[in-house]
């Protein structure tokens, strides 16, 4: 009795992480413009239809040869000051986990580009959701208003989450066994 018992909170303990993981959001700055001066992109405008929780990740997709992504402070932000950044990115192709509430500030760190507008302020809600760095979801539009819903023979099917259900399935299918088999 009492493996079935330690089987069955193992089994609502994994079914709770699985579900928090698949609630996370992958915000792709900018949309389909990305981090870039073209275009004449609001990011400020971008960041209010957003709703940013911790656990969700911030992807910047740019041309590393004319953009890069610094975290700096509010002061910073405000001044568009790059000397001393946080922490800075320049891949092209980088996902920034958010781990905390309250606001991120980030910025372009080529001269001209943050006053041109190439900076952004994540203000992140003080709800969360569980993620880990290996079990990331691919980058989707997070806002049907922004475009039109792709019809079902276009639309791209969500794997991560059903990756994770199937997971979750073949756990629950195996710790079941387990129970009728003790």
């Amino acid at each position: 009795m009492a493996s079935v018992i330690r089987a069955l909170a193992v089994l609502v303990a994994t079914m709770a992480v699985v579900l928090q993981v698949s609630n996370s959001t992958v915000h792709k700055v900018g949309d389909s413009a990305g981090w870039t001066t073209m275009g004449n992109v609001n990011y400020k405008e971008w960041a209010a239809t957003e709703s940013f929780r911790v656990g969700d990740v911030i992807k910047f997709t740019y041309n590393a040869q004319f953009h890069n992504v610094l975290r700096v402070t509010h002061a910073m932000y405000r001044s568009c000051n790059a000397t001393v950044p946080l922490e800075s990115y320049s891949t092209g192709n980088d996902s920034i986990a958010i781990k905390t509430k309250g606001h991120h500030f980030f910025i372009c760190g080529v001269p001209g580009h943050c006053q041109a507008g190439q900076k952004v302020d994540i203000h992140v809600l003080n709800v969360s959701v569980a993620v880990t760095p290996s079990a990331l979801p691919a980058p989707t539009p997070t806002t049907a208003a922004k475009t039109p819903a792709p019809s079902p023979s276009t639309a791209a099917p969500h794997k991560f989450v059903k990756g994770q259900f199937a997971l979750l399935g073949l756990f629950t299918v195996a710790t079941l066994a387990f129970v009728v088999s003790g």
